[in-house]
This record gives C-alpha cells, structure tokens and sequence, in this order.
C-alpha cells in the first residue's frame, strides 16, 4: 500500500486495518454501520495526510486559493459590481470585452489564470500514475461552471424564476461531470485497486488476503468524490450568480463572492486528495489507473486473481505455501513461521533475509518436492 521510498520517510505508517472504529453504531442497527465505516476511513486519511502532505501540497493549495481570491476580487475596482461594458463580450479579437477591463481587472484576471494553471501543473507532476484522471476531472469541473453560465445567460436569477429549458445547462453540464467522475475516474481507480490487490497481496493465507483488501477500501474516497461534485456545483452556481444581475443593481456581490471562494477553495482541497490519495495507496509505483475495458483497448493485459496460480502438493493435491505470479515467477513463504516475507526459493526473505527453500515440505502427508513441481499437474491420490 505503499512504497518503500515512503516507508523510508515515513517508517512508522499504519495502514487502515491497525485504526479501531471511532464510533460503534453499527452494533445498534446494521443500517447505521456505513457511518462507523466512514469514520473510521475518514480518520485514517486523515492520520496519512498529516504524514504526508507538507510545503508542496500547501504551496498548491495556496495558488489555487490565490487564483479564487484575485479571480472575485472588485473591492476598490468596482468592475464586477458595476457590471462593466455589458454590451461588450469574448475574448478574443480587437473588440473583446476582455482587453475592455479596467487595468486592475485585467492584471488580476492574468494573474487567476497564472496561478490557477501552476496548481494544476504542480499536480501533475506531484502524481504522475494519476495524469490522465486529473485532465477528466479538469474537464468535468469546466463543464458544469459553462453549465451554469449558459444558465444563467437567459435566467440571471438562476434558479429562481427559470424555465424548464434554463435547466438545460446546468443538466448537460453535470451530465458530462457524471460521466467523466463517475464512469472513468472511479471505475477505473476502483478496478486498477482489485488488480493491485490480487497481483500485489496475494497469498495462501485468506486471512492475509482480506487483510489486505481492507486496507484498499475506497468508501472514504468515494465519498470525496461526491462531495466534490457537489461542492463544484456550488462554486459554479454562486461564481456565475455574482456576475449574471444586469445594471442596476439592487444589491452587492460580496456575500455570493465569499460563497464562491469558499466552495472554491474546498473543492479544490477535495480535489488534492481525490488525486492524492490513489496514489498513496498503490503505491505511486509502475501502475496506470485505468478500467479493464480502457486497458483492453489499448493493449494492456489485466491481471485477474485466477492468474495467480496456487501450488499444490505433487503427491497429495494439497496447497502448499508457493504461488506462481502471472508472469511466470515462482514464490514461497518463509520457512520461519513467525515472519510473513515471501521471495524466490534459493534467495533471501523480503522480511527475515533468511535464505528461502528450494524444496517444500507438505503439512498433509509430509513429502518433500522442488518448489517447481508444485504446479505439474498430477493424479492426488
């Protein structure tokens, strides 16, 4: 669950199946059980996060702050609150209401956007195996504010007093977030973890197994996800709603303002550890977070559980303590029953350094054969 450059960091990291539950009420009613599991995941990414996030995560979080803060900025600018050139619009072009902004406007605007783009850009370098999930997610949060803007373009007091067909951006909008959040960036953390857990974690011992897909649950995550979604549509709403009144105004925007830059500043933070935390999981190793079926299309093989092969005895058919990987390479368990390493027959022990065995002695009827024979296919008796 994670690397050993992190071990080395951080030597005395527990994993989720050391935490207690903090709360028990799943022992009054089975219904309320999801609450002590949340609680209990919640406070574990909580104990990790603390480990593991320091000056870089702060510095990201700070710039996508910064980005907010300059982005709703008007006090002593007035550009937002006046509304501006309304007749003028776009970006680009000689005529575009952009380069129409008052100075300070304008450098503020740069600014959001300089700042904005380096959160992002430390993101992606800081989690890598998470590249291509960050993009969607990107994607998925600009299309709801488009939504809400498109929404707001013909209802300014959006929500209240629209039109069915007001609705319309702010569906297609959270459409496509469902789509990308949902069907490619949880799936495909959700089935790159199963096969990090039967490719990685796989043993004789079943009680090692669950074990170790405890350790791997995602609820708390999935539940991040969610509560970034929503947070994002706030953002959106409150971000579009501040701008979207037409002179004269009857009020100010600074109460919207600070809705928008707080929703902001916590989605983002949600997002941190949406991409943070699958990457802590598994490691941050040679893994690509992808769905079976993305993997498929581009080629990569998946990795089941039936593909670990579990040794048998050659003479009585029952199961030993060697696995064969899916590539082909043969393991055994420590000879020392106090010590859980695994490694190749013949070399040292991932855990003790004592010197594997080449030869397997079977607990069932006590016969001695190469760790190789142990996947030959013969008649048990």
């Amino acid at each position: 669950m994670v690397t050993d450059d992190l071990r080395a960091e951080v030597p005395e990291v527990r994993r989720l199946s050391d935490f207690s539950n903090v709360t028990n009420l799943g022992e009054r009613s089975r219904f309320l059980s999801f609450i002590d599991i949340m609680l209990l995941q919640f406070s574990f990414h909580a104990y990790t996060s603390k480990k593991f996030w320091g000056t870089y995560e702060a510095l990201v979080l700070a710039l996508a702050s910064a980005s907010l803060v300059m982005g709703a900025w008007d006090y002593g600018i007035n550009e937002l609150s006046s509304g501006g050139d309304w007749s003028r619009g776009g970006i680009l072009g000689e005529e575009s209401g952009f380069l129409y902004l008052k100075e300070w406007s304008l450098m503020l605007s740069l600014l959001t956007i300089m700042a904005w783009i380096s959160a992002m850009v430390l993101m992606w370098i800081r989690y890598p195996i998470m590249r291509e999930n960050l993009v969607f997610l990107a994607v998925a949060s600009f299309s709801v504010q488009l939504g809400h803007i498109y929404s707001h373009s013909g209802s300014p007091d959006f929500p209240f007093g629209s039109g069915i067909s007001d609705f319309g951006g702010v569906a297609m909008g959270n459409l496509i977030m469902i789509f990308l959040a949902v069907f490619v960036v949880h799936r495909a953390v959700i089935e790159t973890r199963d096969i990090h857990v039967e490719e990685k974690h796989a043993h004789p011992d079943p009680r090692l197994v669950e074990k170790a897909w405890k350790d791997h649950r995602l609820e708390a995550w999935s539940a991040s996800l969610a509560i970034w979604a929503l947070m994002v549509n706030v953002m959106s709403w409150s971000g579009a709603h501040a701008i979207s009144q037409r002179p004269p105004f009857e009020g100010g925007i600074f109460g919207i303002s600070v809705i928008y830059v707080a929703s902001g500043i916590v989605s983002f933070f949600l997002l941190m550890h949406i991409v943070w935390y699958p990457h802590f999981m598994l490691g941050g190793g040679d893994h690509t977070i992808q769905s079976s079926r993305a993997r498929e299309v581009a080629g990569v093989s998946t990795v089941s559980r039936e593909e670990t092969l579990q040794g048998l005895c050659p003479v009585c058919g029952a199961e030993t303590p060697v696995i064969k990987r899916p590539g082909g390479r043969i393991e055994v368990h420590c000879s020392d029953s106090e010590c859980s390493g695994w490694g190749i027959p013949g070399e040292p022990c991932s855990s003790c350094t004592r010197i594997l065995p080449l030869r397997i002695n079977c607990e069932k009827c006590g016969s001695s054969s190469s760790a190789t024979s142990h996947f030959v296919k013969t008649d048990a008796w």
